[in-house]
Order: structure tokens, then C-alpha cells, then sequence
């Protein structure tokens, strides 16, 4: 018996579930619409930016990994930190949500053997702040990628202004003056910030 790590295999949705050794009629899509439609709370909402970052590089045929030290990282070795922040939520406001972003140093988990490192840092290269900009209820859809703002860091400003802070709102961190893009525009600011 193994209890190594394993590596997701991509789904497409298609596949069925098993009762008594045979197929049923229910697939796995059905577990996704069921479990995963609510696309603006707050936990959803952060795995579909990640998405999105990784379908801007073109390179979301993977799987995303829950327990990474970084959430992307690029076909030449990039690793990509994705936060994201929205002003609507899910559930009833009665006014915008204020805009702030996890920036804490972590401990990285070692996969393979499921053993953390005890220094705490930022693990990634870049960071990239998913902003969902959208202010109206009525019309908010996080499918669609002109509703977002994309701020894009180098992890090393980070470490130099705010070396210990656990989070960091909208204006501070515009005063770091990270690359602002559209959806397009994310590879293209990352490989800037690293003088690429």
C-alpha cells in the first residue's frame, strides 16, 4: 500500500458516479454546478482568479494544486502568488466590502514529504491582485473579464516595504506602484517586473 502524494488528474466533468461496481447517472459536473456556482463568495471567488491568472498565461490544462507553496507556477519557473478582492459579496451588504489582500509570510509544505519548512516568507515571485472592480448587484458577473483589475508586484517590494504585514488594502498598496493590466495584459506585466 502507497501513501505517497498524488498527482490530480484533470477531469472533464464527464465521468460518472459508482454505486454497487456500476456507473450511475450522475456525473461529475453535477457535483461542480452543485458545489460550486456561487462563484462571488469569497472562497470560490479566490480559485476563479486563480483560473483566470492561469488561463491568461495559458496554462490552465493543469490542476491547480490546494496545498502549494504558490498558486501558479509558469512553464519557465515563474511562481505566482493570486489574491483577489471583490466590492460585492454573495450575501446581503449594506455597503461595499473594504478592499484588502493576504500578503503573510507562510511556512511551504513540502508535497512529497508532507513535512513543513519552519521559515516563514513569501513563497512567490510575483504577486498578482485580483480585484473583481464591479460595484452593481444587478449586474456583477465574475465571468466576465472586463469586471476585474489586475495589480501585478514583485514580491521583493513587498518584502522591503512590508516585511512582516498580514495584509495590505487597496491604497497602500497602489502607493507601491505595481503594474495595473487587464486580463490581456498579465503576462506582459509579469515579464516587465521581472525584466524579462
Amino acid at each position: 500500500m502507497s501513501l505517497n502524494a498524488l498527482d490530480p488528474i484533470r477531469k472533464t466533468g464527464e465521468e460518472s458516479f459508482v454505486f454497487n461496481g456500476e456507473s450511475t447517472d450522475i456525473k461529475l459536473q453535477e457535483f461542480w454546478s452543485w458545489s460550486s456556482s456561487d462563484i462571488l463568495n469569497n472562497a470560490m471567488r479566490g480559485v476563479l482568479a486563480e483560473f483566470i491568472v492561469a488561463s491568461s498565461l495559458g496554462i490552465a490544462d493543469s490542476c491547480r494544486v490546494e496545498w502549494d507553496a504558490y498558486d501558479i507556477i509558469t512553464n519557465d519557473g515563474i511562481k505566482i502568488e493570486v489574491k483577489s478582492a471583490a466590492y460585492l459579496q454573495s450575501w446581503k451588504q449594506s455597503h461595499h466590502s473594504n478592499i484588502g489582500f493576504d500578503i503573510r509570510p507562510t511556512c511551504s509544505l513540502n508535497s512529497e514529504t508532507n513535512i513543513y519548512n519552519n521559515d516563514q516568507i513569501r513563497q512567490a515571485d510575483v504577486y498578482v491582485f485580483c480585484l473583481l472592480s464591479h460595484k452593481d448587484k444587478l449586474t456583477v458577473n465574475p465571468l466576465d473579464l472586463d469586471q476585474w483589475d489586475f495589480y501585478i508586484i514583485d514580491t521583493s517590494i513587498l518584502n522591503e516595504v512590508y516585511p512582516h504585514q498580514k495584509r495590505i488594502s487597496l491604497n497602500p498598496l497602489l502607493k507601491l506602484k505595481p503594474i495595473k493590466a487587464r486580463y490581456s495584459e498579465i503576462k506582459k506585466a509579469i515579464d516587465i517586473i521581472l525584466n524579462r
